[in-house]
């Protein structure tokens, strides 16, 4: 997510400390490279600003098959809960609670902001449930600025129920592919330094893009369409 900053301004060779330590033709060399690399750096800023505009095209027209795409999700009880169960860097943030939860969500979103660096929303939609009281609860990241942040709506707990802090030292004892320092709310609520919240760029980058695969994965306890099944069946019938 992160990138450098067009307007920063670059050293160049002539304010160097060692633009003295050369002899005269090594000296014009380097002074003719610098003139190139300035060039270079011209046109990298123009570059950048014409790939902006063309992300910022496609994300528009993108957008209507994302609404359409997540109409069709909702026809599908527990897609989400699946989808992230099914991921192999999400799965193992879930506690058991968590996941029970989770099954009441029913729309994801990931939106990025009209100034795509500037940052983007993930957005999780809840029917009634007996943990919390908010319908959407929302994850935002403000990229553009001299320090990144991300901010968390405050979630309504109903009465016993917090699940960020009261499982976070309660972890499920299934075993996972690996233990991971918070759970899902645990995440939610843990507004750390955006280019490190490696949970957001999976969703972002990853879930968000093609839910459609995590949720198809086959069922690892059993064969697909039932084949382990029907020869199991075979043998009973030799015997």
């Amino acid at each position: 997510m992160s990138g450098e900053n067009p307007s920063r301004k670059i050293k160049r060779f002539s304010e160097s400390d060692r633009s003295s330590d050369f002899d005269a033709a090594t000296q014009k060399a380097l002074e003719e490279i610098d003139v190139c690399q300035n060039e270079i750096d011209t046109i990298n800023e123009k570059s950048s600003e014409e790939i902006l505009k063309i992300e910022q095209k496609y994300n528009q027209l993108r957008k209507p098959f994302y609404e359409k795409r997540n109409n069709l999700i909702s026809n599908i009880p527990n897609f989400w809960i699946t989808a992230i169960m099914n991921h192999p860097d999400l799965n193992a943030l879930l506690d058991d609670t968590e996941e029970d939860c989770l099954h009441h969500l029913t729309r994801l979103e990931v939106e990025e902001f009209e100034d795509i660096k500037s940052g983007y929303w993930i957005k999780f939609y809840f029917e009634e449930n007996p943990y919390f009281e908010n319908s959407v609860i929302t994850k935002e990241y403000h990229l553009d600025c001299t320090t990144p942040t991300s901010k968390s709506t405050q979630i309504i707990w109903k009465e016993g129920c917090n699940l960020g802090q009261t499982l976070e030292a309660n972890r499920s004892s299934r075993k996972r592919r690996h233990e991971p320092s918070k759970t899902f709310f645990g995440w939610f609520n843990d507004n750390v330094d955006p280019y490190t919240d490696d949970i957001a760029e999976v969703i972002k980058d990853d879930l968000w893009l093609n839910p459609l695969q995590y949720y198809l994965v086959p069922d690892a306890d059993g064969d697909e369409n039932g084949v382990e099944g029907d020869d199991t069946s075979s043998e009973d019938n030799e015997g």
